[in-house]
């Protein structure tokens, strides 16, 4: 299951996205709207909810969380972007502080 997330998660809301890839969260982060997309197994699902919802795509970063070890990657296909990144993993270190804060402050318990 994919959620868009505006505010702090809940607990159960959190295990549910959990249960996608048994504790590993793929996220798709919007930057500029301080939102993400939590859960299912591919970014690009999340990454469509968001456009849906109004977020541009130039704003738009995929990664994860895994909640055993509690540590951030910034791997996915939807990063690469010739014009803006040249990788799945997300090269710029302020886009990935930003990611990480959100998702962190979005999804921490």
């Amino acid at each position: 299951m994919i959620l868009i997330i505006r505010n702090k998660i809940d607990s159960d809301s959190l295990k549910t996205v959990a249960e996608d890839l048994k504790g590993y969260i793929k996220v798709v982060v919007d930057i500029q709207r301080k939102i993400l997309t939590a859960g299912g197994e591919k970014h690009v699902d999340g990454e469509s909810l968001l456009l849906k919802d109004g977020s541009r795509q130039q704003n738009l970063w995929g990664g994860g969380l895994d909640l055993e070890t509690n540590q951030m990657d910034f791997d996915s296909m939807i990063n690469l972007r010739p014009s803006q990144n040249t990788s799945r993993e997300i090269l710029d270190p302020k886009i990935r502080q930003q990611v990480e804060s959100i998702s962190r402050s979005l999804l921490e318990q």
